[in-house]
């Protein structure tokens, strides 16, 4: 991901993986990619949903929720 500063820990990332503590993406980004799921998948996200989405794990709940 073009937004994550820490590419290790992007690479060992799990479910419980956090975007903001532990890949390092500040909460603009994690914005932008919100955005990039709804393109890439072709759904919608609400505001409240993302702002739900702090780890790896909930962004795969809320996209395989969706499609």
């Amino acid at each position: 991901s073009p937004y994550c500063k820490n590419q290790e820990a992007l690479a060992a990332a799990t479910d419980t993986t956090s975007f903001l503590d532990d890949l390092s993406v500040n909460s603009a980004r994690l914005v932008d990619i919100v955005i990039d799921f709804e393109d890439e998948f072709d759904i919608e996200v609400s505001d409240d949903e993302a702002d739900a989405i702090r780890t790896m794990g909930d962004a795969v709940k809320v996209i395989n929720a969706k499609v």
